[in-house]
């Protein structure tokens, strides 16, 4: 029964995103896509995984080198219906956003309750996805991007910090519960924040800063009052973190003005890096848990299909709306995984942990609030 609503879910997800119209994953068409995780910021950027927030991203422009926006605003449509039907839309995008990122945590601590094997199941949930953009390449549905070698070198260190950020957090939701991993990553800010300073020189605003201090706090009270803590969720949840951050940091200092390849878009250069990601951890996978875990394949590919599609709807969600609704929509987001899960597996959090969890998430909003309004001065 269980498997049989997994392949349900799965077959969702990827009607979903087949179904949507080609021209909506072209950057030029969503001006206001932004998140890589820490899903930084130019109006292009790459939405998440294991759940990006708006501090960093990748910003990628149509041809392929990273620079600002120079999207005009889409005209408002006069008649009111039109309005209407935007509005739907938007709404539609952001239910599937919720309800594929919902079914992947879900899905997934599953897995891991039942079988031990996080970087296998890391590893082919990372690979369902090319099951996913390769046939749209080859199809000519997507154009295929063309990259050389020195291309593929100057994005291997961006590949290796995709693949922390999914890792970390398949590790951590393995080592302790859902909320408390989601409460950890609230606390990404703080680290890109850390990273922009030391290795791009990058100083913020005050604002900025002042809104760290009840994210960390937050995360604080609810590691301490957590019922489920762990060491490893906790330290797994950090390296997610670290790695989103550097993701983003690097991103700006390899590819910032630099022409990389042919048709790398947005979503093109988050399909690549998905591969490679893959190709990364297919060895470390063996190496370290070798192949006793295949026969459950089948079970994992609905986590893999509901992890891509979540991240391929997100930009149909992101790019409808502007950068507050965005921080508001994803703050949202991670409160409403925290209370799926807890409901879903009935785990136990203690009054402290509640406090602690709201003040850090109130925290992430404020951050984004504060980031915005800096970009607009």
């Amino acid at each position: 029964m269980m498997f049989t609503m997994k392949k349900t879910v799965a077959l969702l997800a990827i009607a979903a995103t087949v179904s949507t119209s080609a021209s909506a994953f072209v950057p030029g068409s969503s001006s206001n896509i932004k998140t890589f995780s820490g899903s930084a910021a130019t109006s292009k950027t790459l939405p998440v995984a294991s759940n990006l927030n708006p501090s960093t991203s990748i910003a990628v422009s149509t041809k392929g080198g990273a620079r600002k926006s120079t999207v005009k605003p889409i005209e408002e449509e006069p008649a009111s219906g039109g309005a209407l039907v935007e509005t739907l839309q938007t709404g539609v995008y952001f239910a599937l956003w919720y309800l594929f990122n919902i079914g992947y945590n879900i899905y997934n601590k599953q897995a891991l309750n039942a079988m031990s094997y996080p970087w296998t199941i890391a590893t082919i949930q990372m690979g369902t996805g090319i099951a996913y953009f390769l046939p749209l390449w080859l199809l000519g549905i997507r154009k295929a991007p063309k990259l050389s070698l020195a291309d593929l070198k100057t994005l291997f260190p961006i590949a290796l910090c995709h693949t922390g950020v999914h890792v970390g957090a398949v590790i951590a939701l393995g080592a302790g519960a859902v909320s408390f991993a989601h409460i950890v990553k609230a606390s990404e800010p703080v680290v890109t924040c850390a990273l922009n300073a030391l290795l791009l020189g990058q100083i913020l605003p005050l604002p900025v800063y002042l809104t760290l201090l009840p994210i960390i706090g937050g995360v604080a009270i609810a590691s301490m009052k957590e019922l489920s803590f762990t060491f490893l969720a906790l330290a797994s949840a950090m390296l997610s973190n670290v790695s989103s951050a550097a993701r983003g940091v690097l991103s700006k200092k390899t590819m910032s003005g630099k022409k990389i390849g042919e048709n790398l878009d947005a979503q093109n250069l988050y399909a690549v890096l998905t591969a490679m990601s893959t190709a990364i951890l297919i060895p470390l996978m063996l190496a370290i848990e070798g192949t006793g875990f295949f026969p459950a394949f089948k079970n994992l590919v609905a986590t893999g299909a509901t992890y891509y599609a979540y991240n391929e709807v997100a930009f149909l969600a992101l790019g409808k709306v502007n950068p507050v609704t965005h921080a508001v929509g994803n703050t949202i987001k991670r409160v409403v995984i925290i209370v799926a899960s807890v409901i879903a597996f009935k785990t136990p959090m203690s009054t402290g942990s509640i406090i602690g969890s709201s003040i850090a998430i109130f925290g992430t909003l404020l951050y984004s609030l504060a980031m915005n309004a800096s970009k607009k001065k």
